[in-house]
């Protein structure tokens, strides 16, 4: 099986998106704020207060997969770092790593139910 470790799995991809901040303003790690956001997101958070709350409150987990050199930003922190990320580049660094494996469920909906071979109609 192949490494499923955090530095391979996403933060190694994170690497090619560029960091807006000045030098001097960047106490937290880009790529390990992205992280955050993204494994608070998937617990369920809504807002930056709770990117931030999710990210306290898994801070032991997280520290088993992250340096966090000087911990878990503010919300308002998360707030201002991810309103200086180009929105163009983002999703131009989305989109290149979408092609860089099939997406799963879109061959199978191509090949499903759904692809036209049916007289019922679908959802």
């Amino acid at each position: 099986m192949g490494d499923l470790s955090v530095e391979r799995s996403i933060m190694h991809h994170f690497a090619a998106l560029e960091d807006p901040r000045s030098p001097t303003q960047r106490r937290h790690v880009l790529s390990e704020m992205l992280v955050m956001a993204i494994a608070a997101t998937l617990g369920g958070a809504d807002g930056w207060v709770g990117v931030e709350t999710f990210a306290k409150a898994k801070e032991a987990w997280l520290r088993t997969v992250l340096t966090l050199p000087h911990g878990i930003p503010s919300h308002d922190r998360f707030g201002r770092v991810f309103a200086l990320i180009d929105p163009e580049q983002f999703a131009a660094w989305c989109s290149a790593r979408s092609r860089l494996r099939p997406n799963p469920m879109r061959s199978r909906r191509s090949r499903g139910c759904c692809s036209g071979s049916s007289s019922k109609a679908g959802p």
